[in-house]
């Protein structure tokens, strides 16, 4: 059901209401409304009569609110004050409404404040005595019941996004609710329905600001929620210390000197009545809830598990237990860096750029922003919807902000620009500056930071996602590596807990095609993302615009911008998605200084001096910084003694080439400074110790946190090298002098602890794992360490496990078939490579097809798997000439499938079996043809190996039955 017949239910509604007779139209019985003075029926039949004549006399400017506030309203709603239950997965995540009631946020009223106080005080009385006339009897399929009334009153977009979040979040765990501000209203019949809400909740949530004191509605809210002792108070920018009496009338403190004073007159009742409602809150012992800036996520679960349990949901309390259990363990990738220092800038642009706005402590930490220029005729896409309502919404934007159009489509969304420009050659030389339109949007959920590999663009982002996860209920996590981000972020169903799994049937009248399945599997991910509950989306290091699988763009895996989810981006790219990025500088010349000095903080002038140059050889980057800094924390060494170190220091030879490569082939000191640090691991553990080694292979597993046991046994299966001059030991045995030199074996544990006191490696939330930066792989990679692929290939066939190196597993598969245009870099033994088929691809393939719905990965995968197992097979055929039959001319020349008929006979059944489950697979994308040609080979193979008879053969001729009607219906039905 959309709005419009939202509207229709609550018009009919309205109607019943308004043809009852004025003996059964009442709200509250005389018993029950803490308002009502005791009067005869006749009078309050005349007071109820004046009470709407007022209401709609008083000429109330339609003061409509400003798109800063994140509250918009259809045009369809424009008359509407409430409507039925209703899901809220169809609603705009800018419109306040809680199980489809349509909250009081739209343009039918002001907040009351610009009527003159007498008009105002009269208006309020009348109001009381319309409020309970006489007991009305209503059917119960008529009266409509709600768990948690939610009241508020203010426009401030934070105040709008928590209460989007928290009814979002009762919404979820089946609380019905009703989210209203009434001072927005001016119609006496909607006042009745919203009355009549708080009659039939069974609490009443009142969120109350500075503001809220002085806002009539909310004092009477109190009033009657508290006398029904189901008065929940949320103190959203107030403490309960804040609400005695006292201090509010004789302005004490710093809050109520400019909020407070004769509050009461605005209330518009009697004065003793306002502080029957504000001491009310003192005697709600149980309630203590408080939304500070910092615990939004806290105090929203808090709430729903107080008003769960008040209400006996059961169930509600053990997911959300889970959850937060879930969310403890794997919300963050990596640990807070206590360490953290600079970046000041960059954090509150972030802000801003995302909220639009900057509060709490980083106020203080608020550097001036350079003013963007406007953009030209912007469009951030997303077809298919009122662009005239949509460019009503983004004309009501405050000053500053350029207005958005946005377009809905069911299967893409896009941003497109008129004026779209890219970087073009300059005129007048080369030194002529560069221009291209500015395009970032504020506000509106989504930001972008650029920068040179190890300049800390991680770095910021998390502390970014430490310093704000309370103001989202998640924080998604997501490699933005362009082999891995779709499987990357459909990961994010077990945390979402969407099903994005196969579920087409072949018994179905139409069967979805592969692409088809995989748009349904994102857009339930997506529309998980596009609800009012707000995540922060973090894509770190975004490598490309357009997925590496089908070339299609990242932005149709992204929620709506502007929703409540929040989508941070670092990437190396120059611009992303059309906006502007923020380009990450260096650290300021204090700030570099602190990172390499480490503990020891009064080097004299002189060593000073030698910072200063390490600083500049490196190019400033904060990666490098943190290992000097490290490298003259943990060895008794002095700054100019490493610079020496680090000059005397061979480089390699390295063949250079793609982009990735360009800052280290630029940079050799940073190379240098590389090769001191696996020099000393190697002094302490003996040439080629597991530390060098365990760096070395990292380069070829994924862009994850690598399991410590799994990256050890990879290191393990490295030959190792007794390369090294005399000189150079002796050079680090006086370098590293008081660095544990003895050659006894360091375990997997202690070497990662190395690493991470040498900062080449960082810690990740997942116990046994670290992390290695992507300029730490690629150059490991370059370096060109014999049987490095080999051993990572071969210790995941070993170990590797699908729920739990997935990542991995898929990165072997890459060395091992190219996929794509990637070149072949592993060659394996055809016992390893029929070992790994069945232990891992096979399941791999499967997994990722059935679980995740990526069908076209998953077919790709088995594809060149039948293609490697087509050139072994072809291998065992080729007959094999050794030099001693040569002499011994009658002897007849032997295959491969000869000498090893064991082997060949195995590798020819497994060939079918990968045909037979490439088979089964099409049928779930209807492609009964290539199913058909494919379960025929299998057979084949099967039948000339083990026979007719074999129940293998058999199960593959009921697969093939059941094709060839399946192709049968198809052709039937086309033909007719």
């Amino acid at each position: 059901m959309d709005l419009r017949e939202d509207s229709i239910r609550l018009e009919s509604l309205q109607a019943t209401s308004r043809n009852m007779s004025s003996s059964s139209s009442a709200f509250f019985s005389a018993n029950q409304s803490p308002f009502f003075s005791p009067r005869s029926s006749t009078c309050q039949l005349s007071e109820s009569t004046r009470s709407d004549a007022q209401c709609n006399s008083i000429n109330l400017s339609a003061d409509p609110p400003s798109s800063s506030s994140g509250i918009q309203v259809p045009e369809c709603l424009a008359e509407v004050g409430f409507s039925g239950f209703q899901k809220f997965d169809h609603m705009p995540s800018t419109t306040l409404v809680a199980s489809g009631i349509r909250s009081s946020y739209d343009h039918m009223g002001d907040n009351g404040y610009n009527v003159p106080i007498a008009k105002h005080r009269k208006h309020m009385r009348n109001h009381y005595m319309s409020f309970s006339p006489v007991p009305i009897s209503l059917s119960s399929n008529r009266r409509r019941s709600y768990d948690v009334y939610i009241g508020l009153h203010g426009r401030k977009p934070s105040l709008m996004r928590f209460t989007n979040w928290l009814r979002a979040e009762l919404e979820v765990q089946g609380v019905t609710c009703f989210v209203s501000d009434r001072a927005r209203f001016r119609n006496s019949r909607k006042h009745e329905l919203m009355e009549r809400a708080m009659d039939v909740s069974s609490f009443g949530v009142v969120i109350l600001t500075r503001k809220s004191l002085r806002n009539p509605y909310t004092i009477e809210e109190l009033r009657f929620f508290s006398s029904k002792k189901n008065l929940v108070p949320i103190y959203f920018d107030l403490r309960p210390g804040d609400c005695l009496v006292r201090d509010i009338v004789e302005k004490r403190g710093e809050l109520w000197e400019k909020h407070g004073g004769d509050l009461w007159v605005l209330y518009g009742g009697l004065e003793k009545e306002w502080k029957e409602a504000v001491n009310g809150l003192v005697r709600v012992d149980e309630w203590k809830l408080e939304a500070q800036d910092g615990n939004w996520r806290d105090c929203i679960l808090q709430a729903v598990t107080v008003l769960a349990m008040k209400l006996g949901r059961r169930s509600v309390l053990e997911q959300l237990t889970k959850w937060r259990d879930m969310v403890d363990k794997e919300e963050f990738p990596f640990p807070r860096n206590e360490n953290f220092s600079g970046r000041k800038k960059e954090l509150s642009e972030l802000e801003f750029i995302l909220f639009g706005d900057i509060t709490g402590e980083s106020e203080r930490d608020y550097f001036e922003l350079k003013a963007r220029s406007k953009r030209k005729k912007l469009t951030v896409g997303w077809s298919k919807s009122s662009l005239a309502e949509e460019r009503h919404r983004a004309s009501g934007s405050r000053k500053g902000k350029e207005p958005v159009i946005w377009k809905e489509s069911e299967k893409e969304i896009e941003m497109q620009s008129f004026e779209r420009q890219h970087y073009q050659r300059p005129k007048g030389g080369q030194n002529s500056r560069r221009k291209r339109s500015k395009k970032t949007v504020y506000g509106k959920g989504v930001a972008c930071v650029t920068g040179d590999s190890g300049i800390g663009k991680t770095e910021l982002l998390l502390e970014f996602a430490y310093r704000f996860h309370q103001r989202y209920k998640m924080v998604l996590w997501i490699g933005g590596e362009s082999q891995y981000i779709r499987q990357n972020y459909l990961n994010l169903r077990s945390f979402l807990e969407v099903d994005v799994g196969v579920g087409n049937s072949i018994d179905k009248s139409r069967i979805d095609s592969f692409e088809e399945q995989e748009e349904a599997a994102i857009s339930r991910v997506r529309k998980e993302l596009m609800r009012n509950i707000p995540f922060l989306v973090v894509i770190d290091n975004l490598e490309s615009e357009k997925d590496w699988w089908d070339q299609k763009l990242v932005m149709d895996l992204l929620p709506r911008f502007g929703s409540e989810t929040h989508i941070l981006i670092s990437t190396r790219l120059p611009c992303v998605m059309n906006l502007e990025p923020l380009k990450l500088s260096y650290l300021s010349g204090v700030e570099a200084m602190s990172l390499m000095q480490g503990s020891i903080k009064d080097y004299p002038s002189a060593e000073i001096d030698a910072l200063r140059i390490i600083e500049e050889k490196v190019g400033r980057l904060t990666l490098a910084l943190a290992i000097v800094g490290s490298m003259l924390s943990e060895l008794p060494i002095n700054p100019s003694r490493l610079l020496d170190t680090i000059n005397r220091m061979p480089s390699r030879d390295i063949l250079w080439s793609g982009r990735e490569v360009h800052l280290l082939r630029k940079n050799t000191f940073l190379l240098q400074l590389f090769e001191v640090c696996f020099s000393i691991f190697d002094h302490a553990d003996g040439p080629g110790s597991l530390a060098t080694r365990m760096v070395l292979v990292s380069g070829w597993f994924a862009p994850a946190a690598i399991p410590i046991s799994l990256l050890s046994l990879a290191a393990h299966k490295v030959p190792k090298k007794h390369n090294g001059t005399q000189f150079w030991r002796k050079l680090l045995h006086s370098l590293t002098c008081g660095f544990s030199s003895s050659y006894s074996k360091r375990s997997e544990v202690e070497v990662s602890s190395m690493l991470l006191r040498f900062n080449l490696a960082r810690s990740s939330t997942k116990e046994g794992y670290i992390h290695f930066n992507e300029l730490i792989k690629v150059y490991a990679r370059k370096r060109g360490v014999t049987g490095a692929a080999n051993a990572m290939v071969q210790a995941v066939a070993s170990r590797g496990s699908l729920s739990l190196h997935s990542e991995h597993v898929w990165a072997a598969c890459f060395l091992l078939f190219g996929l794509g245009n990637n070149p072949k870099v592993v060659e394996l033994r055809v016992s390893e490579l029929l070992c790994l088929v069945k232990q891992v691809i096979l399941p791999l393939a499967i997994w990722t097809f059935v679980t995740f719905s990526r069908c076209g990965a998953a077919l790709e995968l088995l594809r060149v798997c039948t293609d490697a197992l087509e050139a072994a097979d072809q291998a065992f055929l080729t007959p094999v000439e050794k030099w001693l039959d040569k002499s011994l001319c009658w002897k007849p020349i032997q295959t491969n499938a000869q000498l090893n008929p064991y082997l060949w006979k195995e590798l020819a059944l497994l060939r079918a079996t990968v045909l037979e489950t490439r088979a089964k697979l099409m049928v779930r994308g209807g492609q009964f043809d290539i199913g058909d040609d494919l379960i025929r080979k299998a057979i084949f193979i099967r039948t000339s190996i083990c026979g007719q008879n074999h129940p293998d053969i058999i199960a593959a001729r009921e697969t093939l039955s059941k094709l060839t009607r399946l192709l049968a219906n198809v052709e039937t039905h086309t033909s007719s």
